[in-house]
């Protein structure tokens, strides 16, 4: 990539990254503090981890065309006040349905399809895998540093407290925005039909299933592993990032050499469909093995070395399956799908645990991650 280009594909994924911090910070801890507010049930646990999916789900698509429209960066900054509002409703919650209309708020600032579609506008054709692979590895890193800083942070200071300092990770945001260019596309179009049906064909619908599988994954396993961790007496709430920290580093070990298979030696397929594998091998492992320290560092190992992976190949997929001019929408459908499936994963996480039992829910991502391989395996083999 160029100078400008590294320059722009940094700030694009610096804004991603913080926000995303922002809303992952509650993932390891929610479901152990969540008792600190009223009206708490382990479904409603589950709908205010997942309730910014649904409204992400919602407003990705006209997020991405009206940015394709009126251009990115108004988007944005109209998009990070929004969050800023819900992350500050959310502080100020006594009350378990008071954070999930915060957490639903949060996610109504659905800009993840615009910065992607930014990206894709400065950055060559050439050169966008390797950007997108950027944006989507500190996507992972923004997640793993949740991990290690919501219990040490809710831990000092509060779940409120976590709230406000999302809130504030949503201005230093704001602040990188107000450096980006402002330049609307060229292009216009109409929401018709032929439209969206451009952005609907098989090979787009495998990746957006693909991204709502991952999150749906990752969300309702993130209902039951801090509560495993406690309960297992593995770590004290306050202390798990004397897990996730040596997790975080052995996982973008482990992730690398896949990522130079996929885009290297283009082995796209074979590398999405080994990720996809130990993904649901982890979840079966989750479900069947006795947890102590040892097991429990060995399979979080496994899930996030597959976990980063696909979050690293998925961006640069979208971005060179869909076409230019309609990118915004299609990055639009794409967001919708990821988060869509943290909404799915929160309620459907939530209502097993309540119903079936906290183990149960590993049964359920496990099924989910083997109709995903098998939706994978219809993927082109074309080289990417």
């Amino acid at each position: 990539m160029t100078k400008l280009e590294r320059s722009f594909a940094f700030k694009i994924s610096l804004i991603m990254a913080t926000r995303m911090l922002g809303l992952f910070m509650i993932f390891p801890v929610f479901s152990v503090y969540a008792n600190n507010y009223t009206s708490v049930t382990p479904l409603l646990i589950g709908v205010a981890i997942g309730a910014y999916g649904l409204t992400q789900a919602f407003f990705q698509i006209p997020f991405g065309y009206l940015s394709d429209k009126y251009g990115r960066k108004p988007l944005l900054i109209f998009g990070l006040i929004i969050f800023f509002i819900g992350s500050v409703v959310a502080a100020n919650a006594d009350d378990i349905f008071q954070v999930v209309f915060g957490r639903a708020l949060q996610g109504a600032g659905a800009i993840s399809a615009v910065l992607m579609a930014f990206l894709a506008d400065y950055v060559s054709e050439d050169e966008r895998p390797k950007a997108n692979a950027f944006v989507g590895v500190q996507i992972g890193m923004a997640f793993m540093l949740a991990l290690l800083l919501g219990p040490i942070i809710s831990h000092q200071i509060g779940i409120s407290g976590l709230f406000w300092i999302i809130a504030a990770l949503s201005v230093v945001a704001l602040l990188v925005v107000a450096t980006l260019p402002h330049a609307k596309p060229k292009k216009q179009y109409s929401l018709s039909l032929n439209n969206f049906k451009r952005i609907l064909t098989p090979a787009l619908l495998r990746l957006d299933f693909s991204v709502f599988a991952l999150h749906l994954i990752l969300t309702s396993a993130f209902i039951a592993i801090p509560i495993f961790l406690v309960d297992n007496n593995i770590l004290n709430i306050q202390d798990n990032w004397q897990i996730y920290l040596p997790v975080i580093v052995l996982s973008f070990v482990g992730m690398i050499p896949m990522i130079i298979v996929a885009t290297k030696f283009q082995k796209t397929k074979t590398v999405f469909l080994l990720a996809i594998f130990l993904l649901a091998l982890s979840q079966i492992l989750f479900y069947q093995t006795a947890l102590n320290y040892t097991t429990f560092f060995i399979i979080l190992t496994v899930f996030f070395t597959a976990f980063n992976a696909l979050e690293a190949l998925l961006p640069s997929l979208i971005a060179k399956t869909a076409s230019s001019d309609k990118r915004g929408l299609a990055m639009g459908f794409y967001a919708s799908s990821q988060f869509l499936g943290a909404f799915a994963g929160g309620i459907f996480g939530g209502w097993i645990y309540h119903t079936l039992g906290l183990n149960s829910v590993f049964l359920f991502t496990t099924f989910i991650a083997l109709i995903w391989w098998l939706v994978a395996l219809s993927m082109s083999t074309e080289k990417t």
